[in-house]
């Protein structure tokens, strides 16, 4: 099986831009506000002046045990942005996320292209096991494709591929999480696409569709280091990854088309999920590819390490 290691660049957007990082920040802005964040991988010498950082709108400041945001007066609590062709809703959080991750956008653009090109393409080949799988779609002819994603926070991948017209299982354990993501959907005018909203542990969700015999033609996932489902089930990516990898593998469809591994657990490399991706999918024709998510500084073009990605596609 092909593998290819990659680095994957946002760039400046018309409602999104990094206009500059360095010394544990970084200075973004969304729409018509500008905020500075920590981000411990941006630990290099700063671009701009301090007056330029001084001026931000909103600043997340930690001090300590305490994290808080300093947010300038007239400043709204949330508002909305167009970013690769969807609207989001931008709120600050507590924990320093604001609900949208830009360095996820050339995945969205990958997966959108691979679901377009699968509805135009007339495919026979599956035979009678196909037929008879309970799925939410299929990824062949006019008939939709049917997308799992785990751990999806506030739906951006789930958009992408509702607007590309996938039918998306969409699996969090945190219902404010969904609830955001829903209204995001609403937003972005797919109100009525074919989403399932769904506030589950992943893991029981997911033995759950093997069970019902459903299967799926792309996952997509967010592993987190550590978590809780709704009922306190609890999640280790160190002692939980691998039986997600098994489950994942049993709601497959016969002749899936991509997986999308995202990860943001320090410590881990590309390199790992890549590896689970070439075992799980040895006995398919396709390639994975992985490697870092980037987004560059509209200043000074230097890149920002964001996270990590590994991926399979079909050949």
């Amino acid at each position: 099986m092909a593998r290819q290691r990659m680095i994957l660049k946002t760039t400046r957007q018309k409602e999104y831009e990094l206009l500059d990082a360095g010394e544990g920040q970084k200075l973004e802005r969304y729409g018509s506000y500008i905020m500075s964040r920590p981000d411990p991988e941006a630990l290099w010498k700063k671009s701009l002046s301090e007056k330029t950082w001084d001026e931000a709108d909103l600043k997340f400041i930690r001090n300590g045990t305490k994290n808080k945001w300093i947010i300038k007066n007239g400043i709204p609590n949330n508002w909305d942005i167009n970013f690769g062709g969807l609207d989001f809703s931008i709120k600050p959080t507590s924990f320093k996320h604001i609900g949208l991750f830009p360095e996820q956008l050339p995945n969205w653009e990958w997966m959108e292209k691979l679901i377009n090109d699968a509805k135009s393409s007339h495919r026979s080949d599956l035979g009678a096991e196909s037929k008879n799988k309970k799925s939410l779609g299929r990824t062949y002819g006019n008939e939709p494709i049917s997308v799992l994603n785990l751990f999806a926070y506030t739906g951006g991948a789930t958009l992408a591929c509702a607007k590309a017209g996938a039918e998306v299982a969409h699996v969090d354990a945190s219902k404010n999480a969904v609830e955001w993501a829903r209204k995001n959907a609403e937003l972005s005018g797919l109100s009525d696409a074919p989403i399932r909203w769904l506030i589950e542990d992943v893991t029981t969700f997911l033995k759950r569709e093997i069970k019902r015999e459903r299967k799926y033609d792309a996952i997509i996932m967010d592993p987190p280091s550590f978590g809780h489902g709704p009922k306190d089930e609890l999640w280790k990516i160190e002692e939980d990854f691998l039986n997600l990898m098994d489950l994942c593998r049993k709601v497959l469809s016969p002749d899936p088309l991509f997986i999308l591994i995202n990860g943001y657990t320090a410590g881990y490399s590309s390199i790992v999920y890549e590896n689970n991706l070439l075992d799980m999918m040895k006995d398919y024709k396709g390639k994975v590819e992985g490697g870092e998510l980037v987004i560059e500084e509209s200043t000074s073009k230097k890149l920002l390490p964001c996270g990590i990605f590994a991926r399979w596609e079909r050949k």
